[in-house]
Protein backbone atom coordinates (compact mmCIF):
# COMPACT_ATOMS: atom_id res chain seq x y z
CA UNK A 1 0.00 0.00 0.00
CA UNK A 2 3.00 2.23 0.86
CA UNK A 3 4.42 1.46 -1.89
CA UNK A 4 1.37 2.22 -4.59
CA UNK A 5 1.04 5.88 -2.87
CA UNK A 6 4.48 6.61 -3.35
CA UNK A 7 3.03 5.71 -7.23
CA UNK A 8 0.47 7.94 -7.20
CA UNK A 9 2.83 10.46 -5.59
CA UNK A 10 5.46 10.58 -8.20
CA UNK A 11 2.93 10.29 -11.03
CA UNK A 12 1.42 13.54 -9.43
CA UNK A 13 4.65 15.28 -9.68
CA UNK A 14 5.22 14.38 -13.23
CA UNK A 15 1.48 15.73 -14.37
CA UNK A 16 2.37 18.66 -12.33
CA UNK A 17 5.99 19.35 -14.06
CA UNK A 18 4.22 18.39 -17.67
CA UNK A 19 1.51 20.32 -16.72
CA UNK A 20 3.93 23.43 -15.86
CA UNK A 21 5.53 22.81 -19.27
CA UNK A 22 2.68 22.33 -21.60
CA UNK A 23 1.16 25.59 -20.13
CA UNK A 24 4.91 27.40 -21.18
CA UNK A 25 4.76 25.35 -24.74
CA UNK A 26 4.06 27.26 -28.18
CA UNK A 27 1.36 24.33 -29.14
CA UNK A 28 -0.39 25.08 -25.93
CA UNK A 29 -0.38 28.70 -25.59
CA UNK A 30 -0.84 29.00 -29.68
CA UNK A 31 -4.21 27.20 -29.06
CA UNK A 32 -5.62 29.58 -26.57
CA UNK A 33 -4.30 32.40 -28.79
CA UNK A 34 -6.60 31.09 -31.75
CA UNK A 35 -9.42 30.48 -29.47
CA UNK A 36 -9.11 34.27 -28.39
CA UNK A 37 -8.95 35.29 -32.29
CA UNK A 38 -11.69 32.76 -33.41
CA UNK A 39 -13.80 34.44 -30.62
CA UNK A 40 -13.47 37.51 -32.55
CA UNK A 41 -17.09 37.99 -34.85
CA UNK A 42 -16.54 41.17 -37.19
CA UNK A 43 -19.28 42.39 -39.08
CA UNK A 44 -19.56 44.49 -42.76
CA UNK A 45 -21.22 47.90 -41.92
CA UNK A 46 -21.44 49.29 -44.67
CA UNK A 47 -19.76 48.65 -48.30
CA UNK A 48 -19.73 50.61 -51.24
CA UNK A 49 -18.41 51.17 -55.06
CA UNK A 50 -16.69 54.86 -55.20
CA UNK A 51 -17.99 56.45 -58.34
CA UNK A 52 -15.24 56.59 -61.27
CA UNK A 53 -15.59 59.16 -64.05
CA UNK A 54 -16.57 57.65 -67.51
CA UNK A 55 -13.61 58.72 -69.17
CA UNK A 56 -11.31 56.69 -66.42
CA UNK A 57 -12.02 53.36 -67.68
CA UNK A 58 -9.26 51.55 -64.95
CA UNK A 59 -8.65 52.29 -61.35
CA UNK A 60 -5.98 50.58 -59.12
CA UNK A 61 -4.02 51.04 -55.92
CA UNK A 62 -5.84 52.73 -53.00
CA UNK A 63 -5.31 54.44 -49.93
CA UNK A 64 -7.43 56.00 -47.81
CA UNK A 65 -7.01 58.87 -44.30
CA UNK A 66 -9.32 60.38 -41.90
CA UNK A 67 -10.07 63.69 -41.82
CA UNK A 68 -11.41 66.15 -40.08
CA UNK A 69 -14.49 66.65 -42.89
CA UNK A 70 -14.48 62.50 -43.62
CA UNK A 71 -12.48 60.13 -45.24
CA UNK A 72 -10.68 60.84 -48.26
CA UNK A 73 -9.34 58.33 -50.75
CA UNK A 74 -7.22 58.31 -53.12
CA UNK A 75 -6.05 55.78 -56.11
CA UNK A 76 -4.39 55.80 -60.01
CA UNK A 77 -6.81 55.58 -62.59
CA UNK A 78 -6.91 55.87 -66.33
CA UNK A 79 -7.02 54.09 -69.40
CA UNK A 80 -5.44 51.21 -67.77
CA UNK A 81 -2.04 50.99 -65.56
CA UNK A 82 1.35 52.11 -67.52
CA UNK A 83 -0.42 54.25 -70.04
CA UNK A 84 0.71 57.81 -69.84
CA UNK A 85 -3.03 59.74 -69.03
CA UNK A 86 -3.35 57.58 -65.38
CA UNK A 87 -3.48 60.25 -62.70
CA UNK A 88 -4.09 60.40 -59.37
CA UNK A 89 -7.75 60.69 -58.02
CA UNK A 90 -9.53 61.72 -54.72
CA UNK A 91 -12.93 61.08 -53.84
CA UNK A 92 -13.82 62.15 -50.14
CA UNK A 93 -17.03 60.41 -47.77
CA UNK A 94 -18.82 62.83 -46.21
CA UNK A 95 -22.26 62.73 -44.47
CA UNK A 96 -22.44 58.88 -46.09
CA UNK A 97 -21.78 59.58 -49.73
CA UNK A 98 -18.70 59.84 -52.06
CA UNK A 99 -17.83 62.56 -54.18
CA UNK A 100 -17.55 63.12 -57.39
CA UNK A 101 -13.63 62.26 -57.91
CA UNK A 102 -11.44 64.66 -58.89
CA UNK A 103 -7.56 64.48 -60.53
CA UNK A 104 -5.00 65.85 -58.18
CA UNK A 105 -1.85 64.74 -59.73
CA UNK A 106 -0.50 64.03 -63.19
CA UNK A 107 2.92 62.77 -64.46
CA UNK A 108 3.04 65.88 -67.33
CA UNK A 109 6.81 66.58 -67.46
CA UNK A 110 6.62 69.31 -70.61
CA UNK A 111 4.44 69.61 -73.91
CA UNK A 112 5.49 66.44 -75.09
CA UNK A 113 6.68 64.13 -71.77
CA UNK A 114 4.01 62.55 -70.01
CA UNK A 115 4.30 59.57 -67.81
CA UNK A 116 1.76 57.20 -65.97
CA UNK A 117 1.32 57.68 -61.83
CA UNK A 118 1.34 55.19 -59.32
CA UNK A 119 0.91 53.90 -56.15
CA UNK A 120 -0.38 57.19 -54.30
CA UNK A 121 -0.21 57.14 -50.41
CA UNK A 122 -2.37 59.27 -48.08
CA UNK A 123 -0.73 60.48 -44.71
CA UNK A 124 -1.71 63.10 -42.28
CA UNK A 125 1.07 64.40 -39.86
CA UNK A 126 0.73 65.29 -36.19
CA UNK A 127 0.52 69.33 -37.37
CA UNK A 128 -2.55 68.34 -39.35
CA UNK A 129 -1.50 68.73 -42.64
CA UNK A 130 -2.14 65.81 -45.42
CA UNK A 131 0.53 64.52 -47.60
CA UNK A 132 -0.09 62.50 -50.77
CA UNK A 133 2.89 60.83 -51.89
CA UNK A 134 3.13 58.55 -55.21
CA UNK A 135 4.98 57.42 -57.84
CA UNK A 136 6.06 59.07 -61.54
CA UNK A 137 7.69 56.92 -64.06
CA UNK A 138 7.23 54.70 -66.97
CA UNK A 139 7.54 51.62 -64.68
CA UNK A 140 8.23 50.36 -61.13
CA UNK A 141 11.93 50.07 -62.14
CA UNK A 142 12.79 53.40 -63.37
CA UNK A 143 9.56 55.49 -61.35
CA UNK A 144 10.78 58.48 -58.69
CA UNK A 145 8.70 59.71 -55.81
CA UNK A 146 6.85 62.82 -55.52
CA UNK A 147 4.24 64.67 -52.88
CA UNK A 148 1.86 67.44 -52.39
CA UNK A 149 0.88 69.02 -49.27
CA UNK A 150 -2.40 69.88 -47.93
CA UNK A 151 -3.56 72.11 -45.64
CA UNK A 152 -7.23 72.04 -45.85
CA UNK A 153 -8.17 68.29 -45.53
CA UNK A 154 -7.33 67.31 -49.17
CA UNK A 155 -9.49 70.18 -50.92
CA UNK A 156 -6.40 71.95 -51.95
CA UNK A 157 -2.68 70.56 -52.67
CA UNK A 158 0.55 72.47 -52.94
CA UNK A 159 2.62 72.16 -55.94
CA UNK A 160 4.35 68.74 -56.66
CA UNK A 161 8.15 68.02 -54.80
CA UNK A 162 9.96 65.61 -55.47
CA UNK A 163 11.86 63.03 -53.21
CA UNK A 164 15.17 63.34 -52.95
CA UNK A 165 17.48 61.40 -54.85
CA UNK A 166 17.83 57.55 -53.62
CA UNK A 167 14.40 57.80 -52.13
CA UNK A 168 11.12 57.01 -52.68
CA UNK A 169 8.72 57.54 -50.03
CA UNK A 170 6.17 55.20 -49.16
CA UNK A 171 5.70 52.50 -51.97
CA UNK A 172 2.10 51.37 -51.09
CA UNK A 173 1.09 51.48 -47.69
CA UNK A 174 0.47 54.14 -45.24
CA UNK A 175 3.61 55.55 -43.16
CA UNK A 176 4.04 55.86 -39.44
CA UNK A 177 5.22 57.84 -36.93
CA UNK A 178 7.63 57.12 -34.17
CA UNK A 179 9.40 58.28 -31.86
CA UNK A 180 12.26 61.14 -32.25
CA UNK A 181 9.12 62.86 -34.08
CA UNK A 182 10.03 60.82 -37.15
CA UNK A 183 8.31 59.45 -40.12
CA UNK A 184 9.35 55.82 -40.61
CA UNK A 185 7.99 54.62 -44.00
CA UNK A 186 7.62 51.17 -45.94
CA UNK A 187 9.32 51.36 -48.86
CA UNK A 188 11.06 49.06 -51.68
CA UNK A 189 12.35 48.55 -55.12
CA UNK A 190 11.23 46.69 -57.94
CA UNK A 191 14.30 46.14 -60.21
CA UNK A 192 14.21 43.75 -62.90
CA UNK A 193 14.95 40.30 -61.43
CA UNK A 194 15.97 42.01 -58.18
CA UNK A 195 12.63 43.15 -55.17
CA UNK A 196 13.91 44.00 -51.74
CA UNK A 197 12.17 45.33 -49.04
CA UNK A 198 14.05 48.31 -47.04
CA UNK A 199 12.94 51.72 -44.94
CA UNK A 200 13.05 55.18 -44.62
CA UNK A 201 12.90 57.61 -42.47
CA UNK A 202 12.66 61.75 -42.74
CA UNK A 203 11.53 64.81 -39.91
CA UNK A 204 7.99 65.41 -40.29
CA UNK A 205 8.83 68.85 -42.05
CA UNK A 206 10.01 65.88 -44.88
CA UNK A 207 13.67 66.98 -44.64
CA UNK A 208 16.76 64.74 -43.82
CA UNK A 209 16.40 61.74 -45.53
CA UNK A 210 17.79 58.25 -45.02
CA UNK A 211 17.34 54.69 -46.03
CA UNK A 212 17.90 51.96 -43.49
CA UNK A 213 18.38 48.60 -45.09
CA UNK A 214 16.77 45.37 -44.35
CA UNK A 215 18.58 41.66 -45.02
CA UNK A 216 15.62 40.27 -47.34
CA UNK A 217 17.45 37.05 -46.09
CA UNK A 218 16.66 35.16 -50.14
CA UNK A 219 13.20 36.39 -50.49
CA UNK A 220 11.62 38.74 -53.56
CA UNK A 221 9.64 41.31 -51.40
CA UNK A 222 7.94 44.66 -51.79
CA UNK A 223 4.88 47.12 -50.57
CA UNK A 224 5.29 46.31 -46.45
CA UNK A 225 3.54 47.79 -43.29
CA UNK A 226 4.13 48.61 -40.38
CA UNK A 227 2.56 47.00 -37.35
CA UNK A 228 3.04 48.71 -33.15
CA UNK A 229 3.71 46.07 -30.35
CA UNK A 230 3.32 47.05 -26.84
CA UNK A 231 6.79 46.80 -25.99
CA UNK A 232 8.23 48.88 -28.30
CA UNK A 233 8.33 46.44 -31.26
CA UNK A 234 7.93 47.55 -34.54
CA UNK A 235 6.91 44.56 -37.59
CA UNK A 236 6.69 44.86 -41.55
CA UNK A 237 4.28 42.31 -43.03
CA UNK A 238 5.16 42.41 -46.87
CA UNK A 239 4.37 40.96 -50.21
CA UNK A 240 6.43 38.32 -51.86
CA UNK A 241 6.76 36.26 -55.15
CA UNK A 242 7.31 33.24 -52.17
CA UNK A 243 4.01 32.24 -51.36
CA UNK A 244 3.60 33.32 -47.67
CA UNK A 245 3.50 36.90 -46.45
CA UNK A 246 7.13 37.43 -44.84
CA UNK A 247 8.01 39.79 -42.24
CA UNK A 248 10.81 41.64 -39.65
CA UNK A 249 11.19 42.75 -36.37
CA UNK A 250 12.14 46.35 -35.30
CA UNK A 251 13.20 46.50 -31.36
CA UNK A 252 14.95 49.93 -31.87
CA UNK A 253 12.51 52.37 -33.12
CA UNK A 254 13.02 50.87 -36.81
CA UNK A 255 16.79 51.78 -36.92
CA UNK A 256 17.72 48.41 -37.34
CA UNK A 257 15.72 45.02 -38.64
CA UNK A 258 16.10 41.42 -38.64
CA UNK A 259 16.59 39.13 -41.60
CA UNK A 260 12.86 38.46 -43.66
CA UNK A 261 11.19 35.30 -42.93
CA UNK A 262 8.17 33.96 -43.59
CA UNK A 263 4.84 33.96 -41.69
CA UNK A 264 2.30 31.35 -41.88
CA UNK A 265 0.23 33.59 -43.82
CA UNK A 266 -0.26 33.01 -47.58
CA UNK A 267 0.47 35.35 -50.40
CA UNK A 268 -0.30 35.05 -53.72
CA UNK A 269 1.71 37.92 -55.08
CA UNK A 270 -0.48 40.88 -54.42
CA UNK A 271 -0.16 43.87 -51.84
CA UNK A 272 -1.40 43.79 -48.78
CA UNK A 273 -2.03 46.01 -45.92
CA UNK A 274 -2.06 46.23 -42.24
CA UNK A 275 -2.73 48.48 -39.04
CA UNK A 276 -2.53 48.23 -35.45
CA UNK A 277 -5.76 48.54 -33.55
CA UNK A 278 -6.07 50.74 -30.98
CA UNK A 279 -6.70 47.78 -28.41
CA UNK A 280 -3.49 45.97 -29.36
CA UNK A 281 -5.32 43.74 -31.87
CA UNK A 282 -3.45 43.56 -35.40
CA UNK A 283 -5.32 43.17 -38.36
CA UNK A 284 -4.08 42.27 -42.12
CA UNK A 285 -6.22 42.67 -45.01
CA UNK A 286 -4.64 40.14 -47.84
CA UNK A 287 -5.43 37.07 -50.51
CA UNK A 288 -5.72 34.15 -48.56
CA UNK A 289 -4.52 32.36 -51.63
CA UNK A 290 -1.53 31.63 -53.46
CA UNK A 291 -2.85 32.08 -57.08
CA UNK A 292 -5.53 34.44 -58.39
CA UNK A 293 -7.11 37.90 -56.70
CA UNK A 294 -10.34 36.41 -56.19
CA UNK A 295 -10.77 36.35 -52.48
CA UNK A 296 -9.63 39.04 -49.93
CA UNK A 297 -9.93 38.27 -46.36
CA UNK A 298 -8.94 39.65 -42.57
CA UNK A 299 -6.79 38.33 -40.49
CA UNK A 300 -5.66 38.90 -36.72
CA UNK A 301 -2.97 38.53 -33.95
CA UNK A 302 -2.17 39.77 -30.96
CA UNK A 303 1.46 38.70 -31.35
CA UNK A 304 2.43 38.89 -35.00
CA UNK A 305 2.88 35.47 -35.31
CA UNK A 306 -0.25 33.42 -34.45
CA UNK A 307 -2.71 34.32 -37.05
CA UNK A 308 -6.28 33.37 -37.81
CA UNK A 309 -8.49 34.58 -40.68
CA UNK A 310 -11.52 36.21 -39.46
CA UNK A 311 -13.79 37.21 -42.16
CA UNK A 312 -13.69 36.90 -45.93
CA UNK A 313 -14.55 40.09 -47.74
CA UNK A 314 -14.44 38.92 -51.04
CA UNK A 315 -14.76 35.21 -52.05
CA UNK A 316 -15.85 35.08 -55.62
CA UNK A 317 -15.66 31.86 -58.16
CA UNK A 318 -13.10 34.48 -60.71
CA UNK A 319 -12.67 38.31 -60.56
CA UNK A 320 -9.97 40.64 -58.70
CA UNK A 321 -10.11 42.08 -55.54
CA UNK A 322 -6.38 42.98 -54.60
CA UNK A 323 -4.57 46.79 -53.24
CA UNK A 324 -5.88 47.05 -49.91
CA UNK A 325 -5.97 50.17 -47.91
CA UNK A 326 -6.73 49.62 -44.15
CA UNK A 327 -7.08 51.75 -41.34
CA UNK A 328 -9.11 52.73 -38.09
CA UNK A 329 -10.51 56.02 -37.26
CA UNK A 330 -10.95 57.68 -34.39
CA UNK A 331 -13.89 56.37 -32.99
CA UNK A 332 -12.86 52.81 -33.56
CA UNK A 333 -14.50 51.89 -36.94
CA UNK A 334 -12.32 50.27 -39.27
CA UNK A 335 -12.43 51.42 -42.74
CA UNK A 336 -10.94 49.54 -45.55
CA UNK A 337 -10.98 50.48 -49.67
CA UNK A 338 -9.25 48.05 -52.22
CA UNK A 339 -9.32 47.52 -56.41
CA UNK A 340 -12.56 45.85 -57.87
CA UNK A 341 -11.71 44.05 -61.23
CA UNK A 342 -9.54 47.06 -61.89
CA UNK A 343 -12.47 49.06 -62.86
CA UNK A 344 -13.58 50.47 -59.81
CA UNK A 345 -12.59 51.39 -56.20
CA UNK A 346 -14.74 49.70 -53.13
CA UNK A 347 -15.19 50.95 -49.92
CA UNK A 348 -16.05 48.49 -46.87
CA UNK A 349 -16.46 49.47 -43.28
CA UNK A 350 -16.45 46.85 -40.63
CA UNK A 351 -17.16 46.00 -36.93
CA UNK A 352 -15.95 44.00 -34.96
Amino acid sequence: MALQNKRIIVWLCLLFILSGRLSASEPFSGQTEREKLRAIKPVIVYSEMIREPDSVPSAHASTIVETDDGLLAAWFGGTYERHPDVSIYTSRLRNGQWSTPVMVADGIQDKSIRYPCWNPVLFKRENGDLILFYKVGPSPSTWWGEYKVSTDEGETWSAMETIPRGCLGPIKNKPVIIPGDKILYPTSIEIVGKWNVYMEMSNQDLTGWEKIEIDNNGFDAIQPSVLFYKDGALQILCRSKNERVVESWSYDNGKTWSPLMPTGLPNNNSGTDAVTLSNGLQLIIYNPITSGRNRLAIAGSYDGKIWEKLIDIEDQPSGEFSYPAIIQDKAGRIHMTYTYNRKRIKYVQLKL
